[in-house]
């Protein structure tokens, strides 16, 4: 399935790709610095220590950016269930989605990739993970054991249209939503991601149609 159908708001998880239940998902430890502090000692000597913060959204994405960059990636598409910025990208100070998971679409030496992460209870940290994880495969192919595509051989899974429906609805692997629960999650999703207001798009009020209709069909009560 080409990378195009992959959507940047709601989240569009890869075909075939298993995801961590809600009870399984961890906090993570990913963090950045914040600045530095002055310690005065009782010598009347001083000293500095870093001091750090939990990663927002706009840290995550740049760390992965840079590892993409680094990883000679192009065509790149996050997706996530943070509402988007009018370049794309998901806003800051969102509040956490009830899926936080984080998927990333791009073409590396002309072949559709992707890679996507739901471990962590923050959608900043599985972005970060994300990052992490393509600097490890990164170092495959610096040290000479092995190569990128055989680094990216088990990681082949692409969006289909209308398989996605749970995360592109904001739904769980556990939950058990109703007919009512599809269709309210349907119109809240559909005020971003309608074509006439900022950050919306024709393919993602499509795609999120699409899930709602594969919902309703699956769902019956």
């Amino acid at each position: 399935m080409p990378l195009h159908d992959a959507t940047r708001y709601p989240l569009t998880w890869p075909t075939g790709w298993q995801r961590t239940p809600k009870s399984e998902r961890a906090a993570a430890t990913f963090r950045t610095s914040s600045g530095t502090i002055t310690i005065e000692h009782p010598s009347g000597s001083f000293s500095t220590r870093k001091t750090e913060r939990r990663l927002s959204v706009p840290d995550a994405i740049r760390r992965l950016s840079r590892e993409l960059s680094l990883l000679g990636a192009a065509e790149e598409l996050l997706s996530t269930n943070v509402r988007t910025r009018l370049d794309g990208l998901p806003r800051a100070g969102e509040p956490e989605p009830a899926d936080p998971g984080a998927a990333v679409y791009f073409r590396l030496r002309g072949q559709d990739r992707c890679l996507a992460c739901d471990r962590w209870t923050r959608v900043a940290d599985n972005i970060a993970a994300i990052a992490q994880h393509i600097d490890a495969i990164r170092r495959i192919d610096r040290y000479g054991v092995g190569t990128l595509d055989q680094a990216f051989a088990g990681y082949t899974g692409l969006p289909a249209k209308g398989e996605t429906w749970r995360s592109s609805l904001g739904f769980g692997p556990d939950d058990v939503p109703t007919k009512a629960d599809v269709l309210a999650a349907f119109h809240q999703r559909a005020r971003a991601a309608h074509p006439d207001v900022p950050g919306g798009s024709h393919d993602a009020m499509s795609a999120l149609v699409e899930a709602r209709d594969a919902a309703i069909r699956t769902i019956t009560t």
